[in-house]
This record gives structure tokens, sequence and C-alpha cells, in this order.
């Protein structure tokens, strides 16, 4: 979800892909929130389904191909700092369907987590309730 800042909330995506009880986490190699690992996702452009960009997101992002279960969350991320951007973020709980990440630009790692482990990385403010929230949706 990287651009400048615009004068009213954005609105996003993301996605807790899970394969074999594990979370997909990605680390942002860019501002804001560089270092942090977080979910896929980003902005939905004008026109386009919620769905769609969930699926257009994960694919540039990371090259997977994902099956949408349903939405698990939802947060708000207001800026604290001049040219930081507000975001209204859609979370979805979704199931790895197929391919191996290959990260794009914004990203520098990937692991594979439980979810109970993720406090031994630098996690995005509200990530494991997220997680959380998306392992209910599954029936994890």
């Amino acid at each position: 979800m990287t651009s400048s800042p615009s004068s009213h909330p954005q609105l996003a995506v993301s996605a807790s892909i899970f394969r074999d009880n594990k979370v997909l986490l990605v680390r942002r190699a860019r501002s804001p929130g560089k270092g942090f690992y977080s979910l896929p996702g980003g902005r939905v452009e004008f026109g386009e389904t919620l769905h769609a960009a969930l699926h257009r997101e994960v694919m540039e992002e990371t090259a997977l191909k994902i099956e949408v279960v349903g939405l698990a969350s939802w947060r708000e991320v207001v800026p604290k700092a001049e040219g930081h951007g507000h975001y209204v973020i859609l979370s979805f709980a979704a199931r790895w369907s197929a391919g191996e990440p290959h990260l794009n630009e914004e990203h520098d790692d990937y692991r594979w987590v439980a979810a109970d482990a993720l406090d031994d990385l630098r996690i995005t403010d509200g990530l494991s309730g997220v997680i959380q929230s998306a392992k209910g949706v599954l029936g994890l």
C-alpha cells in the first residue's frame, strides 16, 4: 500500500492466507512499516470488487492463487504523522490454492508462521487479532 497520502481515507484489502495451518506473512521493504511483517494486500482500485482487488494484490505481491473464504476483520489506520495515509482495510480469510511465494519489490521476506508463533516477529499493530479472526472464519 505505497503511494502519496490522499486527502480522504483509502479502501484497502488484505488476506490471511492459510496453508497447512500456517499463515503467510510478508515483511515490508519500504515505509510506512518498513521491517514489519504483515499480510499481503493493498488498495482497491476504482470500479474493482473487493475480491478482485484481493486476488490482484496477492498475485502481484506473492504470485499465489488463493480461495477467499470470507471477511475476517477490518482495521482503520489513521495517519500519525505528515506523509502517512489514512486507510480502511478489510481483511479476508483465505486458503492457499496454488503457487509458491515470489515477492515483488514491496516486500523483502516471507514466512509461513503458526498463528500462535508471532511473538518473535516485528508485526504491524493489530495483526494478531486479524489472524485470530481469520482462523475463526476458516474453522481452524
